[in-house]
């Protein structure tokens, strides 16, 4: 039996040559460089000249990813604290929102019943949202010209709760003999029939017309995070039209797309993707104890090898990379019209380590198996993978960056100025400190009192029912009830 691994805390190493010992120590590719750049002289401050978004060039390098506080009214439309998150989006400084945030296009799709919706009823909030960012950022930083504002469009999938918090309503795109008795589907009337998939491609194609008519620049058809349509890129056992082969898997994509053209919507198109995925993940009962979960393990695989359930994954060993498939995904991108791509991994439900790099797992996961430094390198080294392959016309985003910490910059700079990705993506970091990298650009230092920690309250929260946010460094949430009840959970975790 294995016993927990130690790891050391990005706090400690207190010098570049600190961190790039340790980052050897692990046998891991993470170059960084000297010291932050600032100014001009900052690879994350150059615009991006390959693409134009809606007529304009994205004024830097560094991009707020989708960011949902499950905090909206039960209608899907925007309160106080969606606002305020849209606010401090546009307080940033990054000229890229790519997505804003998970916006459901119809309500049944939604991950909890206070989710975003991108409907008729919710119009005036969607435009209201993007108005106040804009204005928050011109505010700022003088000029919106080169700011781009993407829309993320999604269905739920396996993970909706559209009614109850605390009830599971899934609808899948196929079978899984592991997730689907942790997401309690017991019954094949859960999965979509192909009829109820051609309904659905319209309720994105609506919702990409209400993106346009309030303003958005982009729209991001979202294919992440084991969400319904990255599910069907891993559809192998589906039988019929959308499922099985690598052209069936990915027909929503197309169709959502010529539906959105033959419509008449010359809306920009970009893709977040899992770029690769890996078996669902448990906490180690061997190790558990009251207060701390154990390690994370793979679940059981003895009957599901070969793994045909996942997009980007080994069938005959699914705790590795594949990037065959992920390549050709990219390439139907551009094809497609997509100018931008958005690349993350596996899935915050069922191996949260791989996508969400963390030393302290939410409420439902487990203590990481790995230092979180080798999943931000696995993470950075697949991106630069696939960039070197993806046609030269569309932009990516990198992600996985905020556990880094203060080592951030230094390692996105290196990132950029190699050419391994067009752009950082940033996502729990701008929950605690949304200037972090435009402190960085202007000073070359950082608040380090501000700085995310990743204690993974933001996701222990709303999967305890409560509204998300930065309950540890940000005061307008320590201020809320939901703080000690937060303390509770987190003890009987």
């Amino acid at each position: 039996m294995s016993e927990p691994i130690k790891i050391v805390r990005i706090p400690s190493l207190k010098t570049v040559a600190d961190f790039r010992a340790h980052v050897a120590q692990l046998g891991i590719e993470l170059p960084c460089d000297d010291a932050i750049a600032v100014g001009q002289n900052s690879p994350l401050a150059q615009p991006l000249a390959q693409i134009e978004i809606n007529g304009k060039r994205i004024g830097n390098r560094y991009a707020i990813q989708p960011m949902e506080g499950w905090d909206c009214t039960t209608e899907g439309r925007a309160t106080e604290e969606v606002i305020r998150r849209w606010q401090r989006f546009g307080e940033s400084g990054a000229k890229l929102i790519f997505g804003g945030e998970a916006m459901a296009v119809r309500p049944d799709g939604r991950a909890n019943p206070n989710q975003l919706m991108i409907v008729e009823q919710t119009k005036g909030d969607l435009a209201k949202l993007r108005e106040t960012l804009v204005h928050a950022h011109d505010e700022r930083y003088g000029s919106e010209s080169d700011l781009v504002i993407g829309f993320q469009l999604t269905h739920s999938g396996r993970f909706c709760k559209p009614n109850d918090k605390k009830r599971l309503e899934p609808r899948v795109a196929y079978r899984h003999p592991i997730l689907d008795r942790k997401f309690q589907v017991e019954s094949d009337s859960q999965v979509f029939t192909d009829g109820e998939i051609e309904r659905l491609i319209q309720d994105y194609v609506k919702a990409a017309q209400i993106a346009r008519d309030v303003g958005a620049d982009f729209v991001d058809i979202k294919h992440c995070h084991g969400y319904l349509l990255h599910e069907f890129l891993g559809a192998h056992t589906r039988p019929g039209k959308y499922g099985g082969s690598f052209e069936n898997r990915t027909r929503i994509l197309r169709e959502v797309v010529s539906g959105m053209r033959a419509s008449g919507n010359k809306i920009e198109l970009g893709v977040r993707l899992s770029a690769f995925d890996l078996c669902p993940f448990k906490p180690d009962p061997a190790l558990s104890q009251p207060g701390k979960l154990g390690p994370g393990i793979p679940e059981d695989l003895t009957d599901c090898l070969p793994y045909r359930y996942g997009f980007g994954v080994k069938a005959d060993n699914p705790l590795e990379p594949d990037l065959t498939e992920p390549a050709k995904f990219l390439a139907l991108c551009a094809e497609l019209g997509v100018k931008i791509v958005n690349l993350s991994a596996g899935s915050p439900y069922y191996n949260p380590h791989i996508q969400r790099p963390a030393i302290y797992p939410p409420s439902d996961g487990y203590q990481p198996p790995e230092d979180p430094l080798v999943a931000v390198a696995r993470q950075i080294n697949v991106v630069r993978q696939l960039k070197a392959t993806a046609p030269k016309a569309l932009a990516v985003v990198g992600t996985g960056y905020s556990y880094l910490q203060e080592y951030l910059p230094h390692v996105a700079q290196y990132v950029l100025r190699n050419n391994w990705a067009d752009i950082i993506g940033l996502g729990r970091m701008t929950l605690s400190y949304p200037t972090f990298l435009a402190d960085a650009l202007q000073s070359g230092t950082l608040t380090t009192k501000a700085i995310c920690r990743t204690f993974s309250d933001c996701t222990t929260a709303p999967r305890n029912g409560m509204i998300s946010g930065c309950y540890p460094l940000d005061k307008y949430y320590s201020a809320k009830p939901e703080f000690q009840k937060l303390k509770e959970v987190k003890k009987g975790a």
